[in-house]
């Protein structure tokens, strides 16, 4: 796996070894950024939910982005970003990685928000808990104009509408599917 684009293109990530992870494929991350880069500048926070390899957090920030926090209940998933974060020499002013599931993540109050977050769950997962968390307003997840994408299987149907998100924008590419979602 490799960074698309930016300040560490070409650059290879690190993988967890054990075989639990499936990451978002290259080509699926430049359609993805094909439409974020306009929404990219060095004030954006970016939340990399589920992780994994913390290629999209990565990703964000090799295309300018400010500051990026990565979520994964592994610890190896943890311990392989923040090899990969001291292997691009990114300054830890400039991320946090949090080892928690993500449902215990969006379940509590943040005192700041993110402009773009992305949720990335095995595609077995129940997704309504943690979309529930985004589509309420009670733990400050995004910003005003933050927006969540969702990476899920075509055989997962993901609604419209939570609380005060509404999908703007589907994204099919094969078997996987990026659901966008905004305020109302």
């Amino acid at each position: 796996m490799r960074v698309v684009a930016g300040l560490y293109r070409g650059r290879i990530l690190k993988t967890p070894s054990d075989g639990k992870t499936r990451p978002t494929s290259d080509r699926l991350r430049e359609s993805l950024f094909s439409i974020l880069t306009p929404r990219i500048a060095e004030e954006t926070r970016i939340l990399d939910l589920c992780a994994g390899t913390g290629a999209i957090g990565i990703e964000a920030l090799s295309r300018g982005a400010g500051f990026a926090t990565f979520v994964d209940r592994s610890r190896k998933a943890c311990a392989v970003i923040e090899q990969n974060l001291d292997m691009l020499e990114i300054s830890e002013s400039q991320t946090e990685v949090i080892c928690l599931a993500a449902e215990n993540f969006t379940g509590r109050k943040h005192e700041r928000g993110w402009d773009i977050a992305f949720f990335d769950p095995p595609y077995s997962s129940d997704y309504s808990t943690v979309l529930f968390d985004f589509g309420s307003d009670m733990g400050g997840l995004l910003n005003d104009d933050g927006i969540l994408i969702a990476e899920h299987h075509s055989k997962t149907q993901l609604p419209d509408l939570i609380g005060n998100l509404r999908r703007w924008r589907l994204v099919k590419q094969g078997q996987t599917h990026l659901s966008f979602y905004e305020r109302n």
